[in-house]
């Protein structure tokens, strides 16, 4: 599936800002399963310095500064992404997960030992008793491992209520958890924490899913969003994807920018600045499978 993406962050500012560093994370990954065939990123104003490289995650990263007056600030990322069809594995064979937590205690390869630093906690992951007691009717005894974090996967899909504006970024997992409320970012927080508080390695996907309109509706220019999900760590399967809003193993419908511990890590556009006083932020994002738009 071929998607072409738009994502636009506007900022306004009350007073004109006097100088301004940002770090933006907007550009889609490449894997075995996703290829990005173009990507631009525009600022305007232009900045007077501009530089691109890979944090410590191998997410693709851009630092740019601007040193001129300036109330409005829009950062536009343009991108056109393969994504190809990644087959399900057969969820009710591999390890159980308890050998699967055994293998990240005692790791035997460089791969199961990088995959060991996503056991720990994180800025917004902290493992706890309350995790641990909700994901364990997903995680009885020898049971296979993809087959618990699909489980696990399909109950936070169907207890917890999809509610925007319920949270913020700063949320705890533990508010969201016994609220039993959030949007996506809340959702992938609160399966890691379960995952890591049973000693799994589980890391943070930040990227995009396009919406589909009603029947008979048009597409709304914009009405897409970010989305975020879930990827848990098996030494037979590798890194494999679950996404809690949707109950479901992503295929060929997710577009994947970045992951690494949690949201605190790659967030889409972070920055500083002098002057400003108040500012307001809008976003838009589409989607489009390229097929649409010809």
């Amino acid at each position: 599936m071929r998607f072409r993406v738009t994502h636009r962050t506007r900022y306004g500012y009350a007073d004109a800002v006097l100088l301004s560093h940002n770090v933006a994370r907007l550009r889609p990954r490449e894997s075995g399963t996703q290829g990005l065939r173009r990507h631009e990123l525009t600022v305007s104003p232009a900045p007077s310095t501009k530089s691109s490289g890979l944090d410590y995650f191998g997410n693709h990263v851009t630092w740019f500064s601007l040193q001129e007056p300036h109330t409005e600030l829009t950062i536009t990322a343009q991108s056109e992404v393969d994504v190809n069809l990644a087959l399900r594995p057969d969820v009710s064979q591999g390890p159980s997960w308890e050998q699967v937590r055994q293998a990240l205690l005692e790791p035997s390869t460089p791969q199961v030992l990088l995959a060991r630093q996503f056991c720990f906690d994180s800025p917004h992951v902290q493992r706890a008793p309350e995790f641990a007691d909700y994901a364990l009717p997903s995680f009885p005894p020898g049971r296979p491992f993809l087959e618990c974090v699909l489980g696990l996967t399909d109950r936070i899909h169907h207890d917890f209520k999809f509610l925007p504006g319920s949270t913020r970024v700063g949320t705890p997992g533990l508010d969201v958890l016994r609220a039993r409320r959030g949007v996506c970012q809340d959702f992938a927080h609160v399966q890691i924490s379960c995952l890591r508080s049973f000693g799994l390695a589980a890391r943070y996907v930040s990227g995009y899913i396009a919406t589909i309109p009603s029947p008979g509706q048009p597409r709304l220019a914009g009405a897409d969003v970010s989305h975020a999900w879930v990827s848990a760590f098996s030494p037979d399967f590798g890194w494999m994807d679950f996404d809690p809003t949707n109950g479901i193993m992503p295929s060929d419908g997710h577009v994947t920018v970045a992951w690494a511990r949690d949201y605190d890590d790659i967030g889409p556009v972070r920055g500083i600045l002098t002057g400003g006083r108040r500012q307001k932020m809008d976003v838009s994002v589409d989607v489009v499978p390229v097929e649409m738009s010809d």
